[in-house]
C-alpha cells in the first residue's frame, strides 16, 4: 500500500512542508529511515537524525523549526507522537481489513451471523453460535457450540473458543489463545487416584479486552470466569477457573493466576508473577515482576518479592540482602572475639 504526503496530512489534519505528492509504503525509525518510508520526530534527543534521515516523510510537532536544510517532506501536527500512533492504528485497520468467507470452512446452520463477517479458511463455527457485525475470524479458528461474540471483535489465526464462551465488542484475541478449556479440577478418591470434577461453567469476556497469543483462560467449575471491560492480557498468561479480573487491569507475560482469585480494577501486574487461589487483590494494586502472591492485597498497595512484601520494604531489605556475606563474616569475627574474652576470664 502506498500513501502520499497529501493523503497522510488529510488523515492527521497536518500541514505539509515539502513535496505533497511524495509516496511512502513502509514505516521506519527516524535513525533507520530509507527512501519510501515514513517516520516521526517527537523526542528532542533524536532531533539530529531529522537532518540525516533518508525517510521520504517525517511527522513533526508544529513548533519544530529546522536549524539547517532538510530534504525530507515534513508533516506538522500538534503532537507528533499521538499523530504517528493514530496513523499506525489507521494502517493496521487497512492491513487487517479482510472480508468474505474463504473455503473450506464449516458454519452450522443454526449459527446467527452478523454483517461483514470475515471467516478465514479451515475455521469452524458450531451450533447456536451468535456473531455480531464486522467480526474477523482468521484461518484455523475453532468456535464451539453456543458461543456469543460481539461486534468488531477479531480472533486471530489458531484461536480456540470453547463452548458457552461469551465475548464482548471490540475485543482482540491473538493467535493460539485458548478460551474456555476445562479448569484444573480433580479430587482424590478412595483408591488414591484423582477423579476429574466436571467443569460446567463458562468464560465471560467483556468489551474492549485484548488477549495475547498463547494465553489460556479456563472455564469455571460453576458460574463464570470473568474478564472485565478494558483488561489487557499479554502473551502466555494462565487464568484459572472462576478467576475474576477487574476493569482496566493489565497483566504482563507468563503470569499465572490460580482458581477463584479476584483481582480488582486498574491493577498493574508484571511478568512471571504467581498468584495463589482463593485470595482477593484490591483496586489500583501494582505487583512487580517475579513476585509470588500468597495473601490478600489491599487497595493501592505496591508489592514485590516471594513471598511478596511491600515494595518499599523490599527495597530497604535488599540493601541488607546484598551485604549478608559481609555481615555473616563480621558476626563470625565478633563471635570469635567474645569466645576469646570468655576464655581469658
Amino acid at each position: 500500500m502506498k500513501f502520499t504526503a497529501n493523503q497522510i496530512a488529510e488523515i492527521l489534519e497536518g500541514e505539509i512542508v515539502g513535496n505533497e505528492n511524495v509516496e511512502v509504503f513502509k514505516l521506519s525509525k527516524i535513525e533507520e529511515g530509507e527512501e519510501g518510508s515514513l517516520t516521526f520526530l517527537s523526542n528532542p534527543k533524536y532531533k539530529n537524525f531529522i537532518y540525516a534521515t533518508k525517510a521520504s516523510i517525517a511527522i513533526v510537532n508544529k513548533d519544530f523549526v529546522p536549524e539547517k536544510e532538510i530534504t525530507t517532506t515534513l508533516i506538522k501536527v500538534d503532537d507528533a507522537y499521538k499523530a504517528f500512533s493514530k496513523l499506525l492504528e489507521f494502517y493496521n485497520q487497512v492491513k487487517l481489513n479482510k472480508q468474505g468467507i474463504e473455503q473450506p470452512t464449516v458454519i452450522s446452520e443454526t449459527a446467527i451471523i452478523g454483517k461483514n463477517l470475515y471467516l478465514g479458511a479451515f475455521s469452524y463455527i458450531g451450533n447456536n453460535v451468535k456473531i455480531g457485525d464486522n467480526v474477523k475470524i482468521y484461518p484455523n479458528v475453532y468456535i464451539g457450540d453456543n458461543v456469543e461474540i460481539g461486534s468488531n471483535t477479531t480472533i486471530f489465526a489458531g484461536g480456540k473458543i470453547y463452548s458457552e464462551t461469551i465475548i464482548g465488542n471490540n475485543c482482540s484475541i491473538h493467535s493460539g489463545a485458548i478460551i474456555g478449556a476445562d479448569g484444573f479440577g480433580f479430587a482424590p478418591n478412595a483408591e488414591g487416584h484423582y477423579s476429574k470434577i466436571p467443569q460446567i461453567g463458562n468464560v465471560v469476556i467483556e468489551d474492549n479486552v485484548d488477549i495475547g497469543a498463547a494465553t489460556t483462560i479456563d472455564r469455571a467449575t460453576l458460574g463464570s470466569t470473568i474478564i472485565r471491560k478494558g483488561v489487557k492480557l499479554d502473551n502466555q498468561i494462565q487464568v484459572a477457573h472462576n478467576v475474576e479480573i477487574g476493569i482496566n487491569t493489565v497483566i504482563a507475560a507468563q503470569t499465572g493466576i490460580a482458581g477463584s482469585t479476584k483481582i480488582g480494577e486498574n491493577c498493574k501486574i508484571g511478568g512471571q508473577v504467581g498468584i495463589v487461589g482463593h485470595i482477593t487483590i484490591g483496586n489500583n494494586v501494582q505487583i512487580q515482576a517475579q513476585s509470588g502472591i500468597a495473601r490478600n492485597i489491599a487497595d493501592n498497595d505496591v508489592i514485590q518479592g516471594t513471598p511478596a512484601i511491600g515494595y518499599s520494604d523490599f527495597n530497604k531489605s535488599y540493601v541488607y540482602f546484598k551485604k549478608l556475606p559481609q555481615m555473616a563474616a563480621t558476626l563470625y569475627s565478633i563471635e570469635k572475639e567474645v569466645k576469646a574474652l570468655k576464655e581469658e576470664e
